[in-house]
């Protein structure tokens, strides 16, 4: 469903087991960066009525699932560490150049954000079924549900506002790329990489 080219290696569970709050911390700044992509869609195509109240409901929703995963933290007897570099997104915004029509960054800005709703997706269901701690892995399959909303919303929304042979050529392409990314990640104690 998700037409990820590369899989997560089975063995980055692992990795998540020995560092459960690392990776914690990591998951939160997601939800955190997640809203703050909502929030500046807005600010960015106020003009796209759609878009903008979808965007209001994803914010909402991103900052309630920080919320879920700081309580989580805190349950656990820490508190929130520093957010990190992303590497995965950081390389991911290579792909597109810079400039252009407001309606092409619109279509590259919709795009990126499904394909990191997407992966976060696929990781969210390998820790869903793999954990060790089953009230952990039932956390991380709520959250999965809601994430394969985001990136079909945001996917929706690209083919909706750019020329969808021009969307569907880009997304397939920027799949590729992201699968070349994903062989160099799954080694650290973070959601993306």
């Amino acid at each position: 469903m998700l037409g990820l080219k590369l899989p997560t290696d089975p063995r980055w569970v692992n990795i998540v087991e020995k560092n459960i709050d690392e990776i914690l911390t990591d998951h939160a700044y997601c939800e955190q960066k997640a809203a703050s992509t909502a929030i500046s869609l807005i600010v960015s195509f106020p003009e796209y009525t759609e878009l903008v109240d979808e965007m209001v409901s994803l914010s909402r929703e991103e900052m309630g699932h920080f919320k879920m995963v700081h309580d989580l933290i805190l349950k656990r007897g820490n508190t929130l560490g520093r957010d990190r570099k992303d590497e995965y997104v950081i390389e991911l915004l290579k792909f597109f150049p810079k400039g252009g029509s407001r309606t092409t960054q619109l279509v590259h800005r919709l795009l990126y954000a499904g394909l990191i709703e997407a992966r976060s997706c696929e990781r969210f269901r390998l820790l869903s079924e793999e954990l060790e701690d089953r009230k952990l892995g039932d956390f991380y399959h709520k959250l999965m549900i809601s994430e394969a909303g985001h990136y079909t919303m945001f996917l929706r929304f690209a083919r909706k506002y750019g020329d969808i042979e021009d969307v569907n050529e880009k997304w397939n392409s920027l799949l590729e790329y992201e699968a070349k990314i994903m062989k160099d990640l799954g080694t650290k104690e973070s959601i993306h990489g």
